[in-house]
């Protein structure tokens, strides 16, 4: 417990100390006209109220990631706290806050086209269709696993190809209707339910006395079941990416960029929502290791159900809160994943509207975008996706790397402190190699290899980024 409770004071340090000095650094001005209300246009640039926007951003970002990676990661032991809480505090909230705020003195513009200005035009081309086709595919998956999830909890008049049809029509609306109208509305309540989930979860641990593991030098180890085929580095930093680091956060942040009402709110939306997201982590991972009885159990019953996120959490909220509890878990399994689909699907009709340089006011244009995306997203669903997703989890840290290389040579032009950003670009880079390398879905080579190679690359990689940085200016006035 009381590690636990260090790593929940660390993350709120890490906002209030952390966050402030991202502040400077960024240079932030309250006198600054935001693109909310310089570019607004009813659609996508739309003025809201703070706690609207923070918890928009909070349910963009979160979903499930932090719930089933944190409960994954707990197999790996309390070694886990430190990723949450370093990860976040130093990488993931740098990653969301920078990425965020780029975006906001760049006229709410998309990731792609953010990554071209600083990485060159090739850089550019390559990024919108990575992470286009990548929206695309994130948002067919999370159409497939609710569908499946309902049609198992409704009659069998209501079949999976219904529930398909639903989701479906719910993201189209989503994607096209102006983003106060529908996601402005509605997730900020189902961001209160993950919360509000969270503290009844750990008030519930509390309350009935269960003994949270602590991190201890006995247990500062790999507490995975399969050690040998699952190691710490990479696997554990891959598992939980959202709560410590998701580069699918950098293309959610234009959206809430584009919503802000004044500069200053950045670090509340964009840093605060990441701290939010890894306290949210950190809940599930203590839960997930307490609750059977340590770490062992957990490992046990995740062989068990085959690696179920979602039975551990339905179990967990059954037993720990009743009726309640499930009716939450029901909204958080089912919810969260479609949250995070149909802001796929925006993002992707937002990022190809940057790069072809169609104004979205008008209903006709948005369709004109939208469409193709429909098409597409549509017939993805009647194919089997499981494969394609386990190579999700290490395109999202690529992104993230991408991003946090983005941001260092960003603040190396201006003269800023850019370490705080390429410690987590380096770290993230020897992540992403050394787990292409030793995954079962990529080259599945030796550990010492793996890791060997991966960190040989990352050198590299950084000592030729370095040195053709000293003979290149990419300064853009902030």
């Amino acid at each position: 417990m009381i590690t636990f409770c260090i790593a929940i004071l660390s993350l709120l340090a890490g906002f209030f100390i952390y966050g402030r000095y991202m502040d400077r650094i960024m240079g932030v001005k309250a006198s600054r006209k935001t693109p909310a209300y310089r570019l607004e246009d009813g659609v996508d640039y739309v003025p809201m109220s703070t706690w609207r926007v923070f918890l928009v951003q909070f349910l963009n970002i979160a979903g499930l990631g932090p719930i089933f990676g944190a409960i994954a990661g707990a197999a790996w032991g309390p070694v886990a706290y430190l990723w949450i809480v370093l990860g976040c505090v130093f990488g993931g909230a740098v990653h969301d806050y920078f990425s965020g705020m780029l975006s906001l003195r760049q006229d709410g513009l998309s990731v792609p086209e953010i990554v071209g200005k600083y990485l060159g035009n090739g850089f550019r081309q390559f990024m919108r269709g990575f992470t286009l086709i990548l929206m695309v595919m994130v948002g067919v998956v999370f159409i497939i696993g609710p569908a499946r999830l309902l049609a198992g909890l409704t009659p069998e008049v209501l079949d999976f190809r219904f529930w398909v049809l639903a989701v479906f029509c719910y993201y189209i609306l989503a994607t096209l209707l102006p983003i106060d109208k529908i996601i402005g509305r509605i997730y900020p309540f189902f961001g209160f339910v993950l919360l509000f989930m969270a503290v009844a979860i750990i008030s519930g641990l509390f309350w009935y006395h269960y003994s949270i593991p602590e991190l201890t030098a006995g247990n500062f180890r790999n507490m995975h079941s399969h050690p040998d085929h699952f190691p710490v580095f990479p696997l554990l930093f891959v598992t939980i990416a959202c709560g410590a680091v998701s580069g699918f956060h950098s293309t959610q942040a234009p959206m809430m960029a584009r919503c802000i009402k004044n500069e200053r709110l950045g670090r509340h939306v964009f840093y605060g929502a990441m701290i939010a997201e890894g306290i949210l982590a950190c809940i599930w991972a203590a839960a997930a290791m307490s609750f059977y009885g340590g770490v062992q159990e957990l490992n046990g019953v995740m062989t068990e159900h085959k690696g179920n996120a979602a039975w551990v959490v339905n179990e967990i909220s059954n037993t720990l809160l009743g009726k309640l509890g499930a009716v939450l878990a029901i909204l958080g399994v089912v919810a969260a994943p479609i949250t995070s689909g149909d802001t796929a699907f925006r993002s992707a009709r937002l990022i190809a509207a940057d790069f072809l340089r169609i104004p979205q006011k008008k209903i006709l244009n948005r369709l004109l975008i939208s469409t193709p995306l429909f098409v597409i997203g549509f017939l993805g669903t009647s194919f089997d996706f499981s494969i394609v997703w386990r190579y999700m989890a290490w395109w999202n840290q690529t992104l993230a790397a991408i991003v946090l290389w983005t941001i260092t040579i960003f603040l190396m032009s201006a003269g800023k402190n850019y370490w705080v950003a390429i410690i987590p670009a380096v770290f993230m880079t020897a992540v992403s190699s050394s787990y292409l390398l030793v995954a079962p879905e990529g080259l599945n080579l030796q550990e010492n290899v793996s890791i060997l190679t991966g960190l040989l690359f990352t050198l590299l990689f950084s000592v030729l980024f370095i040195v053709r940085m000293r003979f290149r200016t990419v300064y853009i006035d902030l």
